[in-house]
């Protein structure tokens, strides 16, 4: 169940309120400029699927967003428990970073947590099968897959290349929740 906690940057043993809502959810993060959306397949996807199925079972959402947003590049990254370097993984992206472009990430399965640092304020999202996150370029924040990542997300960029994150030193992402499955 997809989840948001919101804390005040001051108390992170504490949530200012927890929503489980997507309603809900779409419209507080809105209200901060972050994209939250649910999609649906548009035909079955059998678990393994290659990257091209994956891409075409999702098609009429992910072209409204390239016409929409202007992205350019689309692909595929899975993550299971089982993966070598999943810790080396999980700790690169678990400190607070930002982005010169948009970051989007759709769950095709699986979840993961971004945690977005807006203002004085700390936006927790559990992102599950269904959920589309789309973090503006600039927001500062974090993501992280749990010790035991499972997951297979759909990423869209503006630079074919992909986003390269910059670090900005703070340690906040250590004094909230992560994500433990």
């Amino acid at each position: 169940m997809s989840r948001l906690r919101v804390y005040d940057q001051r108390e992170p043993a504490r949530p200012l309120g927890t929503l489980f809502d997507h309603a809900m959810i779409e419209h507080a993060l809105d209200e901060v400029g972050v994209r939250f959306e649910r999609w649906e397949a548009s035909k079955p996807i059998a678990p393994g699927a290659s990257q091209d199925e994956v891409i075409a079972a999702y098609h009429d959402d992910i072209e409204r967003l390239k016409h929409e947003k202007g992205y350019r590049a689309v692909d595929v990254i899975s993550l299971t428990a089982d993966h070598p370097q999943k810790d080396a993984l999980r700790q690169k992206f678990l400190s607070e970073h930002t982005h010169s472009e948009d970051e989007v990430r759709f769950f095709v399965a699986g979840q993961g947590q971004f945690t977005l640092h807006i203002g004085e304020r700390i936006y927790d999202v559990l992102c599950e099968k269904g959920d589309l996150i789309g973090v503006p370029d600039g927001t500062r924040h974090w993501f992280d897959m749990g010790p035991n990542p499972h997951f297979v997300a759909i990423r869209l960029f503006t630079n074919p290349e992909g986003w390269v994150a910059k670090f900005t030193g703070e340690n906040i992402a250590e004094r909230f929740p992560r994500l433990e499955n």
